[in-house]
């Protein structure tokens, strides 16, 4: 650790030596301790060298970071999918922004220490802190762009470092130098800062209003539904939930207030409805297409949510359904093709239990049907998520072939990315869609159509989401973080 701390070439802060704890919460306190200080550090200077130019010599700070270390064997709860090491030897992790993420780290700091009985040592890292996303931690300042000021930045000030921020770990292809420790955490801290910078911008509301449980969904409509169901728990001081934010982080605490969202929607307008420790739900607008399925699963996986589901429309694709039926995927046909490079199509995406028995229940409840009578309005099947949208206009033979192969009963865009992606980051995930049109049928999604759709379905639908979203929050959090979603040699961090 802090082995560059007081490289004289730089201009840091005087790095403290390691500390050991055996108590999560004050290792977490130290924690915010450290990092507190290399931000104050990085926007003194950086105000400094905007005000006065150029710096005498280079300036930086660093990431705190967790290290651990342990030379047993001993054999753990084999039931837990997270909360311990694979393996004898020591593992470390930088971490970011640890006041936001203050229950996250206390309740995994926590884990490590009761299933290995040796503490966990806090200490300033040998990563720098790049100081965009140290900056970050103040509205008030900005990052001029290169050229907007008297001297070159990056000569100066360190800058995001794209080794720091890509996806090895989770994707399973780092490889752990002799001379370093393994990863503690799937995510680094600057991939960790990367991500908060791209939901703020995508979203317009700040990472801090996000909750642990994340519904997406590819029509504006479900916001309006959305909306009025958290003005409706509002009214009610027992329902747990204490306030409503929008775009442009506006917010309202109770029922009849007005929320002024930013006149400019962002690219995927997000609302949240929040509980205390961040039990509430989040509704994510991801639009239409893989991409923007990937792009927002990409940054909010950070967050370590405890589930995401789809909630969108699909075109159903067996002459049985009806407009306005139920999916709830069991499989996936992914032809998004946006995850080959990360998680290649040959990987099988396996159906969570304990989030298709949710939505299945929340089905079931909302409708007031059950057992085989459920059948009537919710089929169970493979999805196929398509890149192309237009897919019709094509010659027909060979999709129609592989739909048909594959058994796939509905067709969308972004339910395979989503699920995959959850399955890449180990978050748990399920997708519930609704049939919108039936293309295989002559049943197209025309605007009078639609209307009297969105009209009957949308506000159903949603609640069937929200339902499953408040089952899957009163499960123990060992048990919705499946197993099935744990590779080989696993981080111990969720």
């Amino acid at each position: 650790m802090a082995h560059n701390a007081n490289d004289g070439r730089f201009h840091s802060p005087k790095a403290p030596a390691p500390r050991s704890f055996t108590d999560a919460a004050q290792a977490v306190d130290h924690l915010i301790a450290l990092y507190d200080e290399a931000v104050r550090f990085l926007c003194d200077s950086f105000l400094a060298a905007m005000r006065d130019g150029q710096p005498s010599r280079p300036v930086r700070a660093f990431y705190p970071e967790i290290r651990i270390s342990t030379s047993s064997y001993a054999k753990i709860d084999s039931r837990l999918s997270f909360g311990h090491l694979a393996q004898p030897g020591t593992y470390a992790t930088t971490v970011t922004r640890p006041r936001m993420f203050r229950n996250y780290l206390t309740q995994q700091i926590g884990l490590l220490l009761d299933n290995h009985e040796v503490p966990v040592t806090i200490g300033v890292s040998d990563t720098p802190m790049p100081v965009h996303f140290a900056v970050a931690n103040d509205p008030s300042i900005t990052v001029p762009q290169q050229g907007a000021s008297d001297f070159t930045l990056r000569d100066y000030f360190d800058v995001p470092d794209l080794s720091n921020t890509n996806d090895d770990i989770v994707n399973g292809t780092y490889t752990v130098m002799q001379e370093n420790p393994a990863p503690l955490a799937p995510f680094t801290a600057q991939r960790v800062d990367y991500s908060l910078a791209r939901l703020a911008h995508y979203t317009a509301t700040a990472p801090e209003h996000f909750q642990n449980h994340v519904l997406f969904t590819n029509y504006q409509f479900y916001v309006a539904e959305f909306e009025a169901y958290a003005r409706k728990v509002l009214a009610n001081p027992d329902s747990g939930y204490d306030s409503f934010v929008g775009p442009g982080d506006a917010a309202i605490t109770g029922p009849d207030e007005v929320l002024r969202p930013t006149s400019k929607l962002p690219q995927m307008p997000t609302y949240h409805l929040k509980r205390k420790d961040g039990a509430g739900i989040t509704l994510v607008n991801i639009g239409v297409g893989p991409s923007n399925a990937k792009t927002a699963t990409d940054h909010i996986a950070v967050l370590r949510p405890h589930a995401w589901i789809m909630v969108g429309h699909c075109a159903g694709l067996r002459n049985s359904q009806s407009l306005g039926d139920f999916v709830l995927a069991h499989a996936y046909l992914r032809e998004d093709a946006v995850l080959d490079a990360d998680l290649p199509a040959w990987v099988p995406i396996p159906a969570l239990a304990e989030v298709q028995i949710a939505l299945e229940k929340a089905v079931a409840a909302e409708t007031e049907l059950e057992g085989y009578e459920l059948k009537s309005v919710m089929r169970t099947g493979t999805v196929a998520s398509f890149d192309n949208r237009n897919w019709e206009l094509r010659d027909q033979s060979g999709p129609v072939q592989r739909l048909s192969q594959s058994r796939a009963i509905a067709l969308d865009m972004e339910s395979a990315t989503i699920a995959a992606n959850g399955f890449r980051f180990r978050v748990p995930y399920g997708t519930l869609l609704c049939v919108s049109d039936k293309p295989l049928h002559g049943e197209l999604k025309l605007p009078g159509m639609a209307s009297d759709f969105y009209k009957t379905q949308v506000a159903r639908h949603l609640m069937i989401g929200i339902r499953a979203m408040e089952h899957i929050r009163d499960m123990p959090l060992e048990r919705i973080h499946s197993r099935k979603l744990r590779s080989f040699d696993e981080t111990a961090f969720l």
